[in-house]
C-alpha cells in the first residue's frame, strides 16, 4: 500500500465533504474547490475522514493511489485555512506596492509591472521587509501565480538582484576574473 494513500484525510469543523463516485467537492469557510479524479480510485466518506482505495496494485494505480489522497488533503487544508507563499524583492530601487487589489511591481524596468490577483487569491506587501504575500485557498493556483510573479525579474546570480521565494538559495557568481 502507499504510504500517503492509505493514510485517512480527516475534515475539520467547518468542511463540507461531497463525494459522488470520484467527484469530489469540498466546501469550508475560505471557498469550495472540486475536482474529479480518475474513475478506477474509489473515494469513500467514513465518519469525520475521507478514504481512498485502488482497485489494484498496477503502477498506475499506485501513483494515482497517493496523487489522489495528496490532492483531496490539500483541498480540505485550503478550505480550511489557506495556502502562503512568501516572495522576496531584493535590489536597489526595487519594490512591491498595493494598488486597490492589484500588486504593482517596481523591480527595474521603464514601466511599473501590474499583477492583478485572480480569483481567490490575495496580495500583501511590506515595505519594510521587502515581501510579497500570496494567500488563496488553491495550492496549485498560489504556487502559479507565485511562479509568475518571481517570473517578472528572476534572482540574478551575479548582482543578487530580482524576486526570489523566501528562503531560496541563489547561487552566486563571481563575475569577470579579471575583476577584484
Amino acid at each position: 500500500m502507499s504510504r500517503i494513500g492509505r493514510l485517512p484525510v480527516a475534515i475539520p469543523k467547518g468542511v463540507e465533504v461531497h463525494v459522488k463516485g470520484t467527484h469530489v467537492r469540498v466546501k469550508g469557510p475560505k471557498g469550495m474547490l472540486e475536482h474529479t479524479f480518475p474513475a478506477d480510485m474509489q473515494i469513500a466518506l467514513e465518519g469525520d475522514s475521507l478514504k481512498v482505495r485502488r482497485p489494484t496494485d498496477e503502477r498506475e494505480h499506485r501513483a494515482l493511489h497517493g496523487m489522489t489522497r495528496a490532492i483531496i488533503n490539500n483541498m480540505v487544508v485550503g478550505v480550511s485555512n489557506g495556502f502562503e507563499k512568501v516572495l522576496e524583492v531584493n535590489g536597489v530601487g526595487y519594490r512591491a506596492e498595493l494598488d486597490g487589489k492589484n500588486l504593482v511591481l517596481y523591480v527595474g524596468y521603464s514601466h511599473p509591472v501590474v499583477v492583478p490577483p485572480p480569483e481567490g487569491i490575495s496580495f500583501e506587501a511590506d515595505p519594510k521587509s521587502r515581501q510579497i504575500k500570496i494567500k488563496g485557498y488553491d495550492k496549485q493556483v498560489v504556487g502559479q501565480v507565485a511562479a509568475d510573479i518571481r517570473k517578472v525579474r528572476p534572482p540574478e546570480p551575479y548582482h543578487d538582484k530580482g524576486i526570489k521565494y523566501l528562503g531560496e538559495r541563489v547561487r552566486h557568481k563571481a563575475g569577470k576574473a579579471g575583476k577584484v
